[in-house]
């Protein structure tokens, strides 16, 4: 891709049909290329973004996050899809992978192994880049679209009452405002919308913070011949256990590779040392990752995070909240990313951004207030997911639960181990976990009845690989390991 800062992708705005609205996204991450593909058939539309583009599945500098897995949960891909139909097979056909769940998974959980049982949910399963890089290719080719990345956000053009555009500067450090009807903020974890709103006199919305200091290692290794259909493996945490939270999962990428990523909370996080990789993926609460990953050569070294506080801004509580702004994705809440919602929350922000804007129009009087309330379902149930596990861990910081939510959490223990032995009860968690059904899944008739009577069958000793995958993996022989960078 050029740099749109000289060369605007998209329609220009010469193009703009008589009547249209306008509308600016901020940020063009998942989150702002989602809310974008939500508003181009009510507005011409011009996403900001400060990083310049690459062309194709490249890392980009703004989204060091990238290097670690990134799960995309059926919710989510559906989502998507309805607001970018074919982006799915797009995915497919650039090499990602449909994973079936929990068929293609073998997992831990924190109440044991889970039986590979027929299809209920899946995943896409590949590398941040090429997912970015295909939803950028999906947008580009949607009229009324215009893409200035190199492109420097300011601030908020309006008061109080009204936000009614931007102010940007270009890369040639050329400045000036863009007006709009409507300006979504999908900057992601380093938005500054409450600096932004604070600066036009909006009241400042409440914000809650949980944070299990967790940090993240990962490296993509080169998958052993033959694993091509290889299943995701996960090892989890188990809460109820008063020692640091240490997780370890492998993801199929694209390129017959694997992308391997480690967590551990606060007394028990790993390093970014190649030496300590596979030993801490072995000194999970099963070795299975660090036992297949010793088969696997590795490609690049380790990068680690440890930016993982799950926060979250109330900004649907704002009594007198401005017209024209709307934030969604990352800028609403950011949660642990061992959980994989971040980008399946934004796409099911996105499509009630849509519904809203269709049911009423981008100029109608409380559009964003009521926008920015639909937005707050999705959020809740990640929010609820993410923050009701790792207030649990040690030293964790943040509100302890109350009783009604610790009630609530040891009934789900008691339904995660039934999932393990119950294919119905799996298939509640699961639809709840990829973000397909809203809690109250949970508690059907059905999944009471089941979860008091327990999982019905013995639980699972040994991860369920199948013969083949075992032999794919353990008949080859270990790589001779050399320094790599990259």
């Amino acid at each position: 891709m050029s740099n749109p800062a000289s060369a605007p992708r998209g329609a220009a705005a010469g193009d703009r049909a008589p009547g249209s609205g306008r509308a600016v996204v901020i940020g063009a991450g998942p989150a702002g290329l989602l809310a974008a593909a939500a508003l181009h058939t009510y507005a011409d539309v011009t996403v900001v973004e400060r990083d310049v583009l690459p062309n194709g599945p490249e890392p980009r500098k703004g989204l060091p996050q990238a290097r670690h897995a990134h799960p995309l949960w059926s919710g989510g891909a559906r989502a998507m899809e309805e607001l970018l139909p074919g982006v799915t097979a797009a995915w497919l056909a650039a090499g990602a992978r449909r994973i079936p769940l929990p068929t293609g998974l073998v997992t831990l959980s924190a109440r044991g192994w889970l039986r590979r049982w027929p299809e209920s949910e899946f995943m896409i399963s590949c590398s941040r880049d090429l997912l970015d890089a295909v939803l950028r290719e999906q947008v580009a080719r949607r009229a009324r679209m215009t893409v200035l990345d190199g492109t420097e956000l300011l601030g908020l053009q309006g008061d109080a009452a009204r936000v009614s555009g931007v102010r940007i500067r270009a890369s040639d450090g050329t400045e000036r405002v863009l007006e709009a009807d409507l300006v979504v903020d999908a900057s992601g974890r380093g938005s500054r919308s409450t600096a932004w709103l604070d600066a036009l006199g909006v009241p400042q919305a409440p914000m809650d913070e949980v944070d299990s200091g967790l940090a993240f290692a990962s490296r993509v290794f080169r998958a052993p011949a033959g694993t091509e259909d290889f299943p995701v493996v996960t090892v989890q945490p188990d809460p109820a256990q008063p020692v640091p939270a240490r997780s370890a999962i492998i993801v199929p990428l694209e390129g017959e590779r694997w992308l391997v990523t480690l967590s551990g909370t606060r007394g028990g996080q790993p390093t970014a040392s190649a030496e300590e990789f596979e030993l801490f993926a072995r000194a999970v609460r099963h070795p299975v990752v660090g036992e297949l990953i010793a088969h696997a050569e590795p490609l690049t070294d380790v990068v680690l995070t440890r930016s993982t506080i799950n926060r979250r801004r109330f900004f649907e509580k704002v009594r007198d909240w401005p017209e024209g702004f709307v934030a969604l994705g990352d800028s609403v809440a950011t949660y642990n990313p061992v959980y994989g919602h971040g980008m399946s929350v934004a796409a099911q922000g996105a499509v009630a951004l849509r519904g809203q804007v269709a049911e009423s129009g981008i100029t109608a009087p409380g559009l964003a207030r009521r926008v920015q309330r639909a937005v707050a379902l999705p959020v809740t149930v990640a929010w609820e997911l993410a923050t009701g596990t790792d207030i649990r861990y040690p030293e964790a910081i943040g509100e302890q639960p109350r009783a009604t939510r610790k009630l609530f959490g040891r009934y789900v223990e008691r339904l995660t181990r039934t999932a393990a032995g119950r294919p119905a009860v799996a298939k509640a968690l699961l639809s709840v976990i990829t973000l397909s059904a809203p809690l109250t899944a949970l508690v059907k008739p059905e999944v009471l009845f089941a979860v008091l009577r327990g999982p019905g069958r013995p639980p699972l000793t040994e991860p369920p690989l199948t013969p083949d995958e075992r032999a794919a993996v353990f008949s080859a022989p270990e790589p001779s390991v050399t320094p790599v960078t990259g």
